[in-house]
């Protein structure tokens, strides 16, 4: 044989062989991205604080892998999303303030169905907000069409998983699955906002004759295991990961658990562990939930390390609204508490605003770090596509978060004069009037201003010296009131915001800025 032939054939082979080595490393270079978004968590639904000191409530929980989460990244003490799920659930695939994208409320499993509750006694009229929720396709009525965050991660080369809660949109909607909204794998994803139960012993809701829009799909094969639903997705958003791993694609894994929104089920793993310590038996259901999530966090964290992934895996924990401290479980006292926080789910004060988030981040986040400077649930569109390197995406809609990952790499004082807006012109408790309907809130630097759509109220707190939002300053800071609501004035007009109006005469409710 030629051996100049032989020798141009060998040098043709390493030079493949280092193409595609390249290739391999080029995609490893993208930093895998696991978004873990816990449903209806507080803040204080933890033993890992975000006060400045271990409270009473963080005595309740044990959430061990959430403080290892902590250890070796950033945890963020004022993270906000929207009062209740579905306008978090959008803003964080659109990028858009709730306000903009008119996804104000829960959305309603069947189409064209309002999920606002009334009252013979309410003087207002629920504005006609999007009902229908996020759609990728143009043209479906009382939806925002946006594109999905997904759609551009998978465009980037992102392997796209999603496992558990979707909650996008309603039943016959293009946005009601996740295949829709640019998603290669869906595990559990439906219109529905709740599982109708956690057991597998209920097979999840798929009980024959009994089985709803709720129960909890694709999940068959763990029907009668006495597998918590926690677990069963946990096992499931793993399986999914072999395929990206093997082919060296770089991953975004939406693990959005249904826990630990209603019902609430005992975890029969920690459920006991709670009853001997005192709690009644709400609360150690509540709980033992807790801790089944994460211990989920927990065994992805594990596996990472165990494929030898985890230095190029982000991670960021998140839940979509606060606790749901005001609904109590059925027969038991309130399953849950925000204190120090005022109210919770459903509501513009910090008990339904203000969540436990957490990035790791390996070679960029600080390990250990803690950062006071706050963020939103629509920040994590431009923050995400950052990290995963995708620069000016072509998107359909305007993009109101704003990245934070300059804050991750440790920049301090990022957005110094930002203004953080909240929207629920909503009626979302059932059986009267509740402080926690129709409310509006801004939030500059340390102050807050909360606008009572019912009363036309505005109430002014400073969160740096009062985090409960017990004492109302409105009476001595005129001018702090003015400013703040024209600029909440401003901001919501500058989007088109939905604003209610009286059923008498049908005059729209004023905006803050003109009462």
């Amino acid at each position: 044989m030629n051996r100049s032939f032989t020798a141009k054939r060998i040098s043709f082979i390493l030079c493949i062989m280092v193409l595609l080595a390249s290739a391999g490393l080029h995609a490893q270079q993208k930093p895998n991205i696991i978004v873990f978004l816990v449903d209806d968590m507080g803040w204080m639904d933890t033993s890992l604080p975000f006060g400045d000191k271990v409270m009473p409530l963080n005595k309740r929980f044990h959430t061990p892998n959430m403080e290892r989460l902590a250890t070796e990244g950033m945890k963020f003490t004022h993270a906000y999303a929207a009062p209740v799920c579905t306008p978090s659930r959008v803003s964080f695939m659109s990028g858009m303030n709730a306000a903009h994208h008119r996804v104000t409320n829960w959305t309603s499993v069947l189409k064209d169905e309002p999920s606002d509750f009334d009252h013979e006694k309410n003087p207002l009229k629920t504005p006609d907000w999007n009902i229908n929720g996020m759609s990728p396709v143009k043209g479906i009525s009382q939806t925002v069409y946006a594109t999905p965050l997904a759609e551009l991660l998978k465009e980037a080369g992102y392997f796209t998983i999603h496992v558990g809660k979707a909650h996008w949109a309603a039943a016959g909607t293009p946005g009601a699955s996740p295949y829709n909204m640019g998603f290669l794998v869906n595990v559990a994803g439906n219109v529905a906002g709740m599982p109708q139960s956690y057991l597998s012993e209920d097979n999840y809701g798929n009980i024959p004759g009994k089985t709803t829009y709720y129960a909890v799909q694709n999940m068959t094969e763990y029907y009668g295991t006495h597998t918590f639903l926690t677990e069963a997705l946990t096992r499931e958003a793993l399986k999914t990961l072999d395929h990206p791993i093997r082919t060296h694609q770089p991953f975004f894994l939406y693990m959005a658990h249904y826990a630990v929104h209603l019902p609430v089920n005992a975890d029969d793993r920690f459920f006991d562990k709670y009853l001997k310590a005192g709690l009644d038996s709400a609360q150690a259901k509540y709980a033992s939930m807790i801790e089944g999530m994460d211990k989920s966090l927990g065994d992805i964290m594990d596996f990472l390390k165990q494929k030898n992934i985890d230095q190029n895996t982000i991670i960021l924990f998140m839940s979509d609204n606060g606790g749901n401290s005001i609904s109590p479980a059925k027969g038991d006292k309130l399953h849950t508490g925000n204190l120090p926080l005022r109210e919770g789910k459903g509501s513009v004060y910090e008990g339904g605003i203000r969540e436990p988030m957490i990035v790791k981040w390996p070679g960029v986040v600080k390990p250990g770090s803690v950062t006071d400077q706050p963020v939103i649930i629509e920040d994590y569109f431009p923050s995400l596509l950052e990290m995963a390197g995708v620069k000016n995406p072509k998107v359909v809609q305007p993009v109101d978060g704003k990245t934070f990952v300059p804050i991750l790499k440790g920049n301090s004082n990022v957005y110094p004069d930002r203004i953080f807006t909240w929207h629920y012109p909503n009626k979302w408790k059932k059986k009267d009037l509740h402080d926690i309907d129709y409310l509006s809130a801004i939030r500059q630097g340390d102050w807050k201003l909360v606008y009572r759509m019912l009363t036309k109220k505005l109430e002014l707190y400073n969160l740096k010296t009062d985090i409960g939002e017990q004492h109302d300053l409105a009476a001595q800071y005129p001018d702090k009131v003015k400013k703040l609501a024209a600029l909440l004035g401003e901001q919501f007009r500058s989007w088109g915001a939905l604003m209610p109006s009286y059923k008498a005469g049908g005059q729209q409710v004023p905006w803050p800025d003109k009462l």
